[in-house]
């Protein structure tokens, strides 16, 4: 009973989300993999701080984080499901800390934030015009960024939302503004992507490899930075051999 339960939702998901969500996250591996090789192995630092690779950072950041927003629509309880991505989140603050490279306001701790933000707040979000909506989202958006660089504070309880203080040290950082914004937008679209009402395209492509990493999007981003530093450390022995 349960295996057709399993290969019914296998069905019923949306290939080409997947595989988007997929690809978001092999691009975060290897962003993180280069970042490792810099910091651990003394690769040469062009590695990570490129022109291609800061541009294309948040492109994948933020697809992964509108994704994330899309599935708030297919999900039982996004309060449920934030609160154990937070949880994790919080794992992964403890271990980094004791490696002394912590990360207070990561994507994690963002996304599980961004999700019980929207289960509590969703019916607010279903009452704005469908058309007037993603425009809303782009002003703030834009908005956010604008203020985040006008604005300069000392305030040591603002970090969540962007706004920083000297000395302020997360190795990753994804604060409320202007991010949440593009979790709504995704959250927006989750609901035509949801009717069905998107080209047939969206729903029939069916590409190799990524679908699968997708639908394992959250157990590949826990476990990755351990494996990646497993193979520094073999890296590190062959190098010193």
């Amino acid at each position: 009973m349960s295996k057709n339960i399993s290969q019914k939702t296998n069905k019923d998901r949306i290939q080409s989300i997947d595989a988007l969500r997929g690809l978001a996250v092999v691009l975060m591996v290897a962003h993180h993999f280069l970042f490792d090789l810099v910091a651990f192995l003394n690769a040469p630092s062009w590695l990570f701080d490129n022109l291609l690779f800061n541009i294309l950072q948040p492109v994948f950041a933020g697809c992964f984080i509108m994704l994330s927003g899309v599935s708030s629509r297919f999900s039982r309880s996004n309060v449920k499901r934030g609160l154990r991505v937070l949880a994790a989140a919080c794992i992964i603050s403890i271990v980094t800390w004791f490696m002394h490279m912590p990360i207070l306001f990561g994507i994690l701790h963002f996304l599980g934030v961004a999700m019980v933000l929207y289960g509590l707040t969703h019916t607010f979000w279903e009452k704005l015009p469908q058309r007037m909506a993603p425009w809303l989202f782009a002003l703030l958006l834009a908005a956010s960024v604008v203020l985040l660089r006008q604005v300069e504070t000392e305030s040591h309880y603002l970090w969540i939302l962007g706004f920083t203080y000297h000395g302020f040290d997360s190795a990753d950082y994804f604060p409320l503004l202007p991010w949440i914004f593009v979790f709504l937008f995704g959250a927006w679209l989750g609901r035509p992507i949801k009717e069905r009402r998107l080209p047939t395209c969206v729903y029939t492509l069916n590409p190799p490899l990524f679908p699968a990493v997708g639908r394992h999007a959250f157990i590949i981003y826990l476990l990755h930075q351990p494996i990646l530093y497993g193979i520094i450390i073999l890296l590190q022995l062959t190098i010193s051999n």
